[in-house]
């Protein structure tokens, strides 16, 4: 069975995505108390870094499994998932450029205020994982975009139909 590269990608920058308040608010609390130094922000850096590349990747790969999902699955609501995904990769770049901020702020209370945007940053990216995620089971729960990858023989030949083709439930 040809299964796509997709489903196997998306998990990690939504994982990270979860992650990153954590991870942020973890650190900036250990830099604030002076448990930590302040170079440590590099590791809020690199799971920025991360999410926006794992991201990336489950936009290319999607794209790449788009055609084949449009046999199933109406391209309006792939195009929505698509949309939530670019502006999920979108939401993390800008917040990539904000968490390089305090690696680069002098000051004390200019590196924390820093901490403190890019911490508010990782909540709002994290929204935006939540709603790419939705539109993403949906595909999936509501509308079967899965058989597109399921041979005749194993739905026994009939057609499989996805929730606008037949009652509203």
């Amino acid at each position: 069975m040809d299964l796509p590269l997709h489903p196997k990608i998306v998990h990690l920058p939504i994982a990270l995505a979860v992650l990153m308040p954590l991870l942020t608010g973890g650190v900036l609390l250990a830099i604030w108390r002076d448990w930590l130094p302040r170079r440590a922000w590099s590791l809020v850096f690199i799971g920025q870094l991360l999410l926006v590349g794992s991201g990336v990747l489950a936009l290319r790969s999607g794209e790449a499994d788009e055609e084949r999902v449009e046999t199933v699955v109406p391209e309006a609501v792939i195009e929505a998932h698509a949309e939530a995904g670019e502006r999920f990769v979108w939401g993390g770049g800008v917040l990539l450029g904000l968490a390089l901020l305090p690696l680069l702020l002098r000051g004390r209370r200019a590196h924390l205020v820093a901490g403190v945007a890019t911490f508010a940053g990782t909540l709002v990216v994290l929204g935006l994982g939540y709603q790419v995620g939705q539109k993403g089971g949906e595909l999936i729960y509501v509308h079967n975009a899965g058989a597109a990858y399921v041979g005749a023989a194993a739905t026994g030949g009939v057609p499989v139909l996805h929730a606008t083709d037949g009652d509203d439930r």
